[in-house]
């Protein structure tokens, strides 16, 4: 696979994308990756989606309703019975499964690396395709190999009319205002919320490389669920100082004004915020393909003085802050840890790079707290040495 265009933005600078684009309204990039080379054929992602870890799905046009859902894992036999055309397989994750897929993702580095998901991999038949929908978050459709026609409509909310299907969010109206055919090597940007319609003209892969965006609904629920750990159940609801109710049985607007500036008081932990964030977009998606290892002492030290580097584990996720106070963070995932701020070249290090080599790894050594850090991290699955990542 070409590696050439280091941003895959074209000619456009990180700073005009983020400004004209970013969240905005949809791209096209003619050859983001020149002379794309496909990193897995067709064969090889149906052969993912036979295994038990791997999330899948294939959806027909012309099954038993006028879309059908199939989920994974599948057989060999699931295939065979396919129709010639008008089906796609969907497989997600295979940057956590195939290295030469994670590769990909380098070329985004114009993007928070802890706003990354994951990049799905659909393989359409001829006329293939999930129907017209909306994405609830930022991507970019990528052609691996084959044509893919696209058409792009609409902005759409929660309001917007659905088809009634029980596992499928197909748009009951889709209002096209534009088309283009991405052959390999294109690569097509749409933000949020805008309707879009892919059908394969002809056999075709499309890779997807898709932007986590917490719900408003997630945010207040899972940060309130992370300070209600420290808090304690002595502290109430406080009426001190109150007028006599003109009715008893009314709650009135100081009521109401006390409970509002309890909680703005609570959530208003700025500290708090940071650190629950961190953790919330560092949690893996499979969190079982990220287990803890046992470790001799020595052992991991031994291994990197023979030649061995560390790899980061594909389903980790990793990120640091550097607080004001020289305070730093360290989230590796769902979890995190305060560290010495003469510790951020090493953090850097580690949330930045899939491949940490035996020299950079050595480097710190002598460093107690530096060198904890690797082994902790190595013992919780993070960091895997290179001979063990497959």
């Amino acid at each position: 696979m070409t590696t050439s265009t280091p941003s895959a933005l074209g000619g456009l600078s990180a700073d005009q994308f983020l400004r004209e684009y970013w969240q905005k309204k949809p791209l096209l990039i003619r050859q983001a990756f020149p002379e794309f080379e496909n990193p897995l054929s067709p064969d090889e992602l149906a052969g993912l989606s036979l295994e038990d870890e791997v999330e899948s799905r294939i959806v027909l046009e012309h099954g038993q309703q006028p879309w059908e859902l199939r989920r994974g894992p599948f057989s060999e036999d699931d295939f065979k019975t396919l129709p010639e055309r008008d089906w796609t397989l969907l497989v997600q994750a295979v940057d956590q499964f195939v290295p030469e897929v994670g590769e990909l993702l380098k070329a985004f580095g114009f993007l928070p690396r802890w706003r990354l998901d994951d990049v799905m991999i659909s393989y359409a038949s001829p006329g293939g395709s999930v129907g017209p929908h909306y994405d609830n978050y930022d991507v970019f459709l990528l052609q691996g190999h084959g044509r893919r026609r696209w058409k792009v409509g609409q902005y759409c909310s929660a309001d917007t009319a659905m088809l009634d299907h029980p596992d499928l969010r197909i748009l009951a109206n889709f209002d096209q205002r534009d088309e283009w055919v991405l052959e390999p090597g294109d690569m097509l940007y749409l933000p949020p919320g805008l309707a879009h319609y892919g059908v394969a003209e002809d056999e075709c892969m499309t890779y997807s490389i898709g932007f986590r965006a917490p719900s408003h609904q997630d945010i207040l629920a899972h940060f309130t669920d992370f300070l209600g750990q420290y808090m304690s159940d002595q502290e109430r609801y406080s009426d001190a100082g109150m007028d006599a109710p003109t009715d008893a049985a009314a709650i009135d607007d100081a009521t109401v004004d006390r409970l509002r500036d309890t909680v703005l008081e609570l959530v208003d932990d700025r500290a708090a915020l940071a650190v629950w964030f961190g953790r919330f977009m560092t949690e893996p998606k499979y969190p079982e393909m990220v287990q803890a290892q046992p470790v001799e002492s020595d052992e991991l030290l031994e291994a990197v003085q023979d030649g061995h580097a560390l790899v980061r584990n594909p389903s980790a996720r990793l990120a640091y802050r550097l607080e004001a106070g020289d305070d730093l963070i360290l989230f590796a995932s769902g979890e995190h840890c305060l560290l010495s701020a003469s510790l951020l070249p090493l953090a850097q290090l580690i949330c930045n790079e899939d491949y940490l080599d035996p020299e950079a790894l050595l480097a710190w050594h002598d460093n107690e707290d530096g060198w904890t850090l690797i082994e902790q991290l190595f013992a919780k699955g993070d960091l895997l040495l290179e001979d063990d990542d497959g």
